[in-house]
């Protein structure tokens, strides 16, 4: 083979035939289809489906959104605990201890 080759000529099988070859990238976004049932919580839900984000961003920005809906998950649960509950049952208050 001559030096003036092309790269072409000097690899077998190369040519318009073949596919170019595509590195495989491990971090790239890739959806893992993982089915989101809604709760019937607006707040839940939301993160729910905040976490549907995750499909479209490389591994290494998966952290932000987990964080992101781990915060709004505490917060709606803060907010359960916060929420008046029914009123006591009214009768006579109980005996302090002796």
């Amino acid at each position: 083979m001559s030096e003036s080759a092309s790269e072409e000529e000097a690899v077998p099988g190369a040519g318009a035939e073949c596919a170019p070859v595509t590195e495989y990238d491990p971090a790239a976004p890739a959806p893992l289809n993982v089915p989101r049932t809604p709760t019937g919580n607006a707040e839940v839900d939301a993160g729910l489906e905040r976490l549907a984000d995750t499909d479209h961003l490389a591994t290494d920005g998966h952290l932000e959104v987990y964080e992101d809906v781990h915060r709004g998950l505490r917060d709606a649960l803060t907010a359960l605990d916060a929420r008046p509950g029914p009123p006591a049952p009214a009768g006579r208050p109980a005996a302090a201890p002796r």
